[in-house]
């Protein structure tokens, strides 16, 4: 009979470990994938790929038990050797084999040439190899910055008292409209998939009074552009008893203060592979939609075509013009107008043409659209009525203010695209594992 105990100990020390390993003849033990092979005669260069980063191995001829002709990219191996300084390697240190023991061996050569620092090969390229393209340095390292988002977020909002929810993603009713809903067949049922928590995470506030979550959500829009997927990741956040949709744009404010602060802390390894520089956060100027299109319109001479929603072109413009003018790499767009926002959202007391929501916009992209809610059910029934909507499949969040709710607002996130402006990439796809759009189901 045996037993699970815990967590078991193993002999193999991983990077962090080994940085510490004071020069001596000690042998330590390592596991690791073979990244590239330099063979140079007597001597040869084995790089090994590990979690955390890359070791440099040397093996040498007649002081390592296998010849390197044993060897080859892709192999897991499991080595013995002692620590040497050495200025010239990863880390300014080297582990000079003397055991290596193969775990496993590739089946086939590698498809990609990932032990460049480049990957000089197409984005489709890359997207149909991804399992295999992600094991490039600077490639991994996207999805840490990725990964130093997220876990700011969660962190960030335990801290404001926040309660983290998991809200289904098999719906029967859309939140934000029925033009873009993936619409599918469930046991004879018509069922959709959501395009966003909006629903469940405002129920939520009347339990929780603030709630986040992350999470997939679904649009199906025939965009095939560099700023649209079919399937992103959302982090969205909903708090009651707020004042204004001003509490939520401090909210975003203070998560992306503390992101910026977290990557500098704990991902500066990341941030230099990439060479990314971080963008200020201190102060983020706020303006108002139809200020934003006169500023833009003034400055660089474009024409307003639309007073309702703003162009991608305009949402560069905006971005460029808070930079040059701000020195800003962020801007809330507020008070947009009510044809363009969900029934949801609350109109402005002052003028009801206008919401009290907003836009942030990231050098020039959107990134983030939040608000103020309708929390007074009869103002949320009766704007729904007003707009020809029918109630049918929403009885159930209705019910939830029927019974009372505080005023409160929320936001929600694209994952994304944030990522994809904090990393300077040109397609959202860079930004994305595994990326889902018109033409793509695979990998």
């Amino acid at each position: 009979m045996e037993f699970a105990a815990g967590i078991l100990k193993k002999e193999t020390l991983e990077l962090p470990q080994i940085l510490e390993v004071k020069e001596s003849d000690q042998e330590i033990l390592v596991e690791g994938t073979v990244h590239s092979i330099r063979n140079m005669g007597e001597i040869a260069f084995v790089i090994l790929r590990k979690r955390d980063g890359l070791l440099q191995a040397v093996w040498e001829e007649g002081k390592t038990d296998i010849p390197i002709c044993h060897l080859k990219e892709g192999e897991c191996v499991r080595v013995s050797g002692t620590v040497h300084d050495e200025i010239r390697a990863p880390h300014e240190k080297e582990l000079r084999l003397s055991k290596v023991e193969i775990l496993s061996s590739p089946a086939a050569p590698l498809p990609l040439a990932i032990d460049k620092w480049k990957l000089n090969t197409s984005l489709e390229t890359k997207l149909n190899l991804r399992p295999i393209s992600l094991r490039n340095i600077k490639e991994r390292a996207r999805f840490k910055i990725q990964e130093g988002v997220c876990r700011a977020f969660r962190e960030f909002l335990y801290s404001q008292g926040f309660t983290e929810v998991h809200t289904p993603k098999i719906g029967s009713k859309g939140a934000e409209g029925g033009s873009n809903l993936f619409k599918f067949s469930y046991f004879h049922k018509p069922a959709i998939l959501e395009q966003s928590p909006q629903f469940y995470k405002q129920m939520m506030v009347g339990v929780f009074d603030r709630v986040f979550e992350t999470g997939p959500v679904f649009r199906a829009e025939k965009h095939n552009t560099r700023r649209h997927l079919n399937e992103y990741t959302s982090l969205d956040l909903e708090m009651g008893y707020i004042d204004s949709f001003m509490d939520i744009c401090a909210m975003e404010t203070g998560f992306l203060q503390y992101t910026m602060e977290l990557l500098k802390k704990e991902y500066a390894k990341e941030l230099k592979i990439l060479g990314i520089k971080l963008p200020g956060t201190d102060k983020i100027p706020c303006v108002r939609f139809t200020d934003a299109k006169e500023l833009v319109s003034e400055k660089y001479g474009r024409k307003i075509k639309n007073p309702f929603d703003l162009e991608p072109e305009e949402e560069e413009l905006i971005g460029r013009y808070f930079k040059e003018e701000y020195d800003s790499d962020f801007v809330f767009v507020t008070h947009y107008p009510s044809k363009k926002r969900p029934f949801y959202a609350m109109d402005d007391p002052e003028d009801e043409r206008f919401t009290l929501s907003f836009d942030l916009l990231f050098k020039g992209l959107e990134v983030t659209t939040g608000g103020q809610r309708i929390h007074d059910y009869n103002m949320l029934t009766g704007k729904l009525e007003r707009r020809g909507m029918s109630r049918e499949g929403m009885e159930q969040y209705l019910d939830t203010f029927k019974y009372g709710m505080p005023p409160h607002g929320g936001l929600g996130i694209g994952l994304e695209r944030l990522t994809m402006q904090l990393l300077g990439e040109d397609n959202v796809r860079e930004a994305c594992l595994f990326p889902r759009d018109m033409n793509r189901l695979e990998p």
